[in-house]
């Protein structure tokens, strides 16, 4: 059963993974490979923080044709102007790529090319916009394309966002424009989804909810830049390092398929060991 099918209808896993820093794909082919029978897709990142990676689409194209993974390309407005960002589109279908996850992207100021200059020709909501126009069968020029596009077309959201309010115009903003699912930044306890599903009230589309597995009080320190560690988990890391941190990874996978998500997306930054960890102690 294809990802589309799935959503709503069980309990969803995705993961995320980084495309080769290289020409050459195999050992992010071999990390697909560890993860059949364990998940559901796995996400395939658009340069992620800015820094150079292979084409997400060729990347999300060579693991769903070595392994049988189904895998959700990102696109990001930062790189391509909207006529770049319709042909790569149109070759991610033709690809079989059935998914995209519609992101604005780091800018490259942020990454390994500094002296790039970012793109950013759409936001958000006009390249999820344009990609809906795709699977309208035209462009965003409006000619007629002759046949359409069928991208399940996904979206971020940040359940912990300070301003919850403004998450849920968001996202219905979003679902307007045409997103069909969402995939979220990391939560670490179920009562941070609990408040967003309150404030949001009955959500329009399948939602996938992040789960990254802290392996270090470091690694800890450094999400809290931008997310809220609880600080139980940080002297359980203290305590115990890496299991402290798979275990309460598992714990909250366990709490979330109790609250009755629509499923999980596993941020195992370059670790995908732990993600049969992770779910095996979940009982997923």
């Amino acid at each position: 059963m294809i990802l589309r099918n799935k959503l709503g209808r069980q309990f969803v896993v995705t993961v995320e993974l980084d495309p080769p820093r290289g020409p050459d794909p195999s050992a992010t082919l071999e990390e697909a490979r560890s993860l059949r029978g364990l998940v559901d897709a796995v996400n395939v990142s658009d340069s992620p923080m800015a820094n150079l990676r292979m084409n997400s689409v060729t990347a999300a194209h060579l693991i769903r044709r070595e392994t049988g993974l189904e895998a959700i390309a990102h696109l990001t407005c930062r790189d391509r102007n909207v006529l770049a960002l319709q042909s790569e589109l149109l070759g991610a279908q033709a690809l079989g790529v059935g998914s995209v996850l519609c992101l604005y992207g780091d800018p490259p100021s942020r990454g390994d090319h500094p002296e790039a200059r970012g793109v950013f020709e759409v936001d958000t909501d006009g390249l999820i916009r344009l990609v809906a126009g795709l699977n309208a069968g035209r462009s965003c020029a409006g000619r007629d394309l002759g046949s359409a596009t069928a991208f399940n077309i996904g979206v971020a959201l940040n359940p912990c966002a300070a301003d919850l309010e403004r998450e849920r115009e968001r996202l219905h903003a979003k679902v307007a424009a045409g997103g069909t699912f969402a995939q979220t930044q990391p939560v670490f306890s179920a009562a941070d989804v609990e408040r967003f599903l309150e404030a949001t009230g009955p959500l329009p589309i399948p939602v996938l909810f992040g789960v990254l597995p802290v392996r270090s009080v470091k690694m800890a320190q450094n999400v809290g830049r931008w997310a809220k560690v609880p600080e139980a988990l940080l002297k359980d890391l203290e305590a115990r390092g890496l299991e402290a941190g798979l275990a309460w990874a598992a714990r909250l996978v366990s709490d979330l398929r109790a609250l009755g998500v629509d499923g999980v997306h596993l941020y195992p930054l370059g670790k995908s060991a732990a993600v049969g960890r992770v779910l095996e102690a979940a009982r997923v």
